[in-house]
């Protein structure tokens, strides 16, 4: 391919992104451009790399097997300038430590999660499908056909992740630790 075409197939790439919004599949790009999924998915990283280099307020970010375009970070200060601050969902304890079971443990039903943190998580679950960091991923093949939940591409975008695979793993020493602090946690409730 010469200079001229790859750059009117950046072109057609970028209008794409950027008109669809939210993110796009790679093989629908390939599709809509002409061209094979690793021709096409090498000229997106090719164009990542240059938003990346250059002063630009946009970048390209990768979904599992997707892309988006989005602001930059660093652009968020002229944004506020021009629009009023979007609203923040604040994520509690409660919230951070319910997404953090059904992220490491999805598919994952409201009961398994509840066994885990020992208490109901109805609202929590709630909550987390209302901020769009959750969403039901079917249903469980057993009595009473319980709901699966799992993380959504939102929770990737939010905390800067292409694949769940991507989640850092803890060691066994932190597993221990956590284990023998629950304990403790729980003798003292049962001795109060």
């Amino acid at each position: 391919m010469d200079t001229l075409e790859i750059s009117k197939l950046e072109g057609a790439i970028e209008a794409i992104l950027f008109t669809m919004g939210d993110s796009v599949e790679l093989g629908k790009i390939a599709a809509a451009i002409g061209h094979d999924e690793n021709t096409t998915k090498k000229i997106i990283r090719q164009m990542m790399d240059k938003y990346a280099s250059e002063d630009r307020g946009v970048r390209i970010l990768e979904l599992e097997n997707s892309f988006q375009m989005c602001t930059k970070k660093e652009m968020y200060e002229y944004l506020i300038r021009i629009a009023r601050q979007p609203k923040r969902h604040v994520l509690t304890d409660v919230l951070l430590e319910t997404l953090s079971i059904i992220a490491y443990k999805q598919p994952v039903t409201k009961l398994e999660v509840e066994k885990i943190r020992g208490v109901k998580s109805d609202h929590a679950v709630n909550k987390l499908v209302e901020y769009n960091l959750v969403c039901e991923t079917g249903r469980l093949d057993a009595p009473g056909r319980p709901l699966l939940f799992g993380t959504t591409e939102e929770f990737l975008r939010r905390f800067g992740v292409q694949s769940v695979d991507e989640l850092p793993v803890m060691n066994p020493e932190q597993v221990e630790t956590l284990k023998t602090e629950a304990e403790e946690e729980v003798q003292l409730k049962l001795d109060i």
